[in-house]
């Protein structure tokens, strides 16, 4: 005997044996249609974006690692970068081991140095002795990468810290205990304790070259300054190109902490 079975396959038949309210394509569909709305709502967080699986530790730490190397390129590059004081030629405004915040943006932005400015400056040539190293192979290496990056002192240190006196086209002249430019007394409170301006070396007059800037220690007794490489390069007066930046602070040890300003004032 014949039996007629409804027809499955879509069309009016099949909209005929569903549940009211369920949708086309019968309860099958609906419940596939139920089940991969609450996929989708499980496999979501609260505030509806797609769920991320953590990264690895062993992938996150060398990320966070380089990340926080070029950052800290950024700022040894861009803004300020750390020295060394390795003698007493700046006492007492600066003494030795202290460490010094460099302003390296200031010249970006079109700063000049100028009279009664403490600046850093790379060795115009022959004021610094050859830098002797420790002979291991690692620990040069390791010092040399730090100090690319800025997280320690140059590794070569042949930098030097001294007060701007004059600039380019400016006469300096020192005699007696008397310090001029351009004829006018200079006046200098930051000298070391016991010392006069020019520490029984008289000099002068010297018109500075343009582009380069005559430098002198704070402790003018203690300091192989400009007036000591008049024979070299300049006439003792330093390229302004080899300027770094003026010092801006005093940033180790705690005890002496210092501000001199953005532009070492």
């Amino acid at each position: 005997m014949a039996v007629n079975l409804p027809d499955t396959h879509g069309g009016d038949a099949g909209a005929g044996t569903a549940a009211p309210g369920a949708p086309v394509g019968g309860r099958a569909e609906a419940r596939r249609a139920r089940r991969a709305a609450e996929g989708r709502r499980s496999s979501s967080p609260k505030n509806g974006r797609p769920g991320r699986r953590p990264r690895p530790w062993w992938i996150e730490i060398p990320a966070m690692a380089a990340v926080g190397l070029v950052v800290a390129l950024l700022i040894k590059t861009c803004l300020f970068q750390v020295f060394t004081i390795p003698s007493g030629s700046m006492e007492n405004t600066l003494r030795i081991g202290d460490r010094v915040g460099v302003n390296k943006f200031a010249p970006l932005t079109g700063w000049k140095p100028e009279p009664g400015q403490p600046v850093v400056f790379k060795d115009p040539g022959g004021w610094l002795p050859p830098q002797a190293t420790d002979g291991n192979p690692l620990t040069d290496a390791l010092g040399s990468a730090l100090s690319f990056v800025g997280l320690v002192p140059p590794k070569d240190d042949n930098y030097l810290v001294k007060r701007v006196i004059a600039t380019g086209g400016q006469t300096v002249q020192c005699s007696g205990s008397t310090l001029t430019v351009d004829g006018a007394k200079v006046d200098e409170p930051y000298l070391h304790p016991g010392d006069d301006s020019c520490a029984g070396l008289d000099f002068g007059p010297v018109t500075v070259p343009q582009g380069h800037v005559w430098v002198e220690g704070d402790h003018r007794s203690d300091s192989a300054d400009s007036r000591y490489h008049q024979r070299g390069p300049g006439g003792g007066a330093v390229p302004v190109d080899n300027v770094v930046g003026p010092v801006s602070a005093v940033v180790w040890p705690l005890g002496h902490l210092d501000w001199f300003g953005w532009v070492g004032r």
